[in-house]
């Protein structure tokens, strides 16, 4: 079989839409024409072979949770160090959330800032979130026009001025109204205030201590206050790092009644246990918080039960001097230390660690953490799969390889994670972009996405 010249891609484990599967797939031009039974298709000529042999093929993963904090916090991360963390992770493909930066990605001004800071910059592909806050519903339906994937609120303080919450019904209604106006999806951060200001707030270094400051009722009452708003409204929710497993009943009656909500999960959910974060290692802070065991399992049976549209990083992370952490010689102080866990380059494995134990396949987390985020922004037929028509972002993964995360060895601008010192299972060896191999220390190849 001869069709011209390109790269074929041969390897006995291929995460296909259907399923893991021996295959070949043809790359041309940098998107994927073929896919095919194994040994099908021929080298030579101007073709060329890369067998992966016994290493998986997977596609690249889409990771619709980032926050880079360019420009403006480039200190906590940049756009350069974030995108290679991304790559060496497997991931190809980010959406940049709108906050942390400064400007806040809240206007069209604010997004152009945005641009040229990364313009030339990033590893791997990258769109962006706008944000929905108090005052701006005017800017939303030009910042759409300019783009942005969609909107980001919040319903209790973000942690930084520049991105106040939409603490009255009123904000939320006009917000939603609006984005039901436009056609945008609304991508809502749910803890309600109320319930926040009334749990204890004791500083210091005990983890139980800072759960109880983040009860589940937080999530659950904001959730259903959402859910309600989206109803009338007839907005497009999304629900973004459900921590507690108290929502899902509340999401499961909302789409019976018709609302449009969909929902993600992040990888430190479905890895940590409260029981087990040691008391002063800050780095496991995050909000909402990481919750107890019991709560854990509850998110993977819904994961497998398909209740959740994507597992993406949340990846926000922040200087060892802001995090406090222990290890690097901080108070340890939870209320004190910023909340977001560092995770872009690891999520890969540290799911995979997880889901094999429970009998998945790479198959379920290439589901999980390509197509599902990609069809959430409307990306699916682009990005997210090994399919005939969409980019050749590609991966080869040792789903066998065991290693330890070493903060070195991190791409991350602030190599301070949760993660380090853990032994995960699932090693990206090699990730191509567009068919193109991405070299970490040569020139970036990514570009800036805008919404279809």
């Amino acid at each position: 079989m001869s069709l011209g010249d390109g790269v074929v891609f041969r390897s006995r484990r291929v995460a296909l839409p259907d399923g893991e599967w021996p295959a070949d797939v043809l790359v041309r031009a940098g998107r994927i024409a073929q896919v095919a039974a194994y040994g099908a298709l021929e080298a030579g000529g101007e073709r060329e072979l890369t067998d992966l042999g016994s290493l998986a093929l997977l596609p690249g993963l889409v990771d619709t949770h980032v926050h880079v904090n360019e420009p403006g916090r480039t200190e906590w991360e940049g756009f350069a160090s974030a995108t290679r963390a991304a790559a060496a992770g497997g991931v190809t493909t980010i959406v940049d959330m709108p906050l942390n930066s400064v400007p806040p990605t809240t206007s069209s001004g604010g997004l152009a800032v945005k641009r040229k800071a990364a313009e030339g910059r990033v590893w791997v592909d990258v769109g962006f979130w706008g944000g929905a806050v108090p005052g701006n519903t005017g800017e939303l339906e030009l910042l759409y026009r300019d783009g942005v994937f969609g909107f980001k609120s919040f319903l209790a303080p973000s942690g930084v001025e520049e991105f106040p919450h939409l603490a009255d019904p009123a904000e939320l209604t006009a917000a939603l109204t609006e984005q039901a106006r436009i056609g945008a999806l609304a991508i809502v951060h749910a803890e309600d205030p109320a319930v926040l200001d009334a749990a204890p707030h004791v500083p210091g270094r005990r983890y139980r201590d800072f759960l109880a400051s983040r009860p589940d009722e937080a999530e659950s009452a904001a959730v259903a206050a959402l859910l309600e708003c989206a109803r009338r409204t007839g907005a497009r929710v999304h629900l973004l790092h459900v921590s507690s497993a108290t929502v899902l009943p509340l999401l499961r009656r909302a789409r019976a009644d018709g609302v449009r909500v969909t929902a993600e999960t992040c990888p430190h959910y479905l890895t940590f246990l409260a029981e087990q974060v040691p008391d002063g290692e800050t780095e496991f802070k995050c909000c909402p918080p990481i919750r107890g065991a019991a709560n854990r399992e509850l998110l993977w049976q819904a994961l497998a039960d398909g209740e959740f549209a994507a597992v993406v990083s949340d990846h926000s992370p922040s200087t060892a001097a802001l995090k406090l952490g222990r290890r690097t010689g901080g108070s340890g102080d939870f209320a004190a230390a910023w909340g977001g866990i560092a995770s872009l380059q690891v999520g890969l494995p540290a799911v995979w660690s997880e889901a094999r134990g429970r009998g998945h396949s790479l198959a379920d987390v290439v589901r999980w953490m390509a197509a599902g985020p990609a069809d959430l922004v409307g990306l699916t037929g682009t990005k997210g799969a090994v399919a005939a028509g969409c980019d050749a972002d590609l991966v080869a993964f040792d789903p066998d390889a065991e290693f330890t995360v070493r903060p070195e060895g991190l791409h991350h601008k602030n190599p301070v994670t949760p993660y380090a010192g853990r032994t995960l299972t699932g090693q990206v060896r090699r990730t191509w972009l567009r068919g193109r191999p991405v070299e970490l220390g040569g020139e970036p190849s990514g570009r800036l996405l805008v919404r279809r």
